[in-house]
């Protein structure tokens, strides 16, 4: 049964998936309230131990340069039920100098979160697409991006942390003194 998260909480991923990961998958929702579509876009920012960035994923790189990170590619809309864009991690693939992966979702043309109803992050185990843990936001306001969760080494263990905080950026650029906080 998956762990439904709070803003801040932290779990060990092999604890909850009670296995050994090789492949998991994090799933970003949304629907949109009353008016036009919005496109929302997810991130995967790769970190080293000294907060610096090495790779990233998202719609102009559906792939890490090593292969590990694989972005499902670019939904416009978020119409549809389920998740509207994910971005799949084979763990061990993850080169070691990797100390921290960022997931990050951004409106690429400005539109504020206050029209974005039912956001969600979750983490799935890819052998056999059971769920590990839900983040859900219920935050909406004037922001126009939201960094959503961490996954991190820490003694040679995958954890993941909820984060959920708002902040500003039409691109996951713009929002790297942001998620350099919860490094």
């Amino acid at each position: 049964m998956a762990v439904n998260l709070q803003k801040g909480q932290r779990i060990s991923l092999e604890k909850e998936s009670g296995t050994s990961l090789q492949t998991v998958a994090m799933g970003l929702g949304w629907d949109v309230g009353s008016g036009p579509s919005i496109d929302l876009d997810a991130s995967c920012i790769l970190f080293d131990e000294n907060r610096q960035m090495i790779d990233a994923v998202w719609f102009r790189q559906l792939r890490s340069k090593d292969g590990s990170v694989v972005h499902s590619g670019d939904n416009v809309t978020g119409a549809g039920d389920g998740d509207d864009e994910v971005i799949t991690v084979t763990l061990k693939g993850v080169p070691a100098l990797v100390k921290s992966m960022v997931f990050t979702v951004n409106s690429f043309t400005g539109q504020k979160f206050s029209r974005v109803e039912n956001s969600y992050c979750r983490l799935i185990n890819r052998a056999d697409n059971s769920e590990i843990a839900r983040f859900s936001l219920a935050e909406r306001g004037d922001h126009t991006a939201m960094v959503m969760a961490r996954l991190y080494r820490h003694n040679d263990e995958w954890k993941m942390h909820a984060i959920g905080q708002p902040t500003e950026g039409e691109t996951f650029a713009k929002l790297i003194p942001t998620i350099i906080q919860f490094l």
